[in-house]
């Protein structure tokens, strides 16, 4: 349908803010930094495979699910996607 848009992963951050988690809360949970968690959430291209598993555990999703890479290229893709829809 034209306008609708699908988002098929989501990021760290997205996930945190739908459990309505903090970050220290989070990071805590897995024996990080605040600061680790908070530089992954924003680019997670090279989180380590042991803590992206163990965010995905902890959210209780697959890590197929988790968007693995700089945030703004997901927010980009959306908006291609928004645009490819409208034109």
């Amino acid at each position: 349908m034209k306008g609708d848009v699908t988002v098929e992963k989501l990021t760290l951050r997205a996930l945190r803010v739908n459990y309505s988690l903090s970050p220290k809360e989070v990071a805590d949970c897995l024996g990080i930094e605040q600061q680790t968690l908070l530089k992954y959430e924003e680019d997670s291209s090279d989180i380590p495979i042991h803590l992206a598993n163990a965010l995905a555990d902890y959210y209780g999703i697959n890590l197929d699910s988790v968007f693995l890479g700089p945030e703004s290229d997901l927010k980009q893709k959306f908006k291609d996607s928004k645009l490819k829809n409208i034109t």
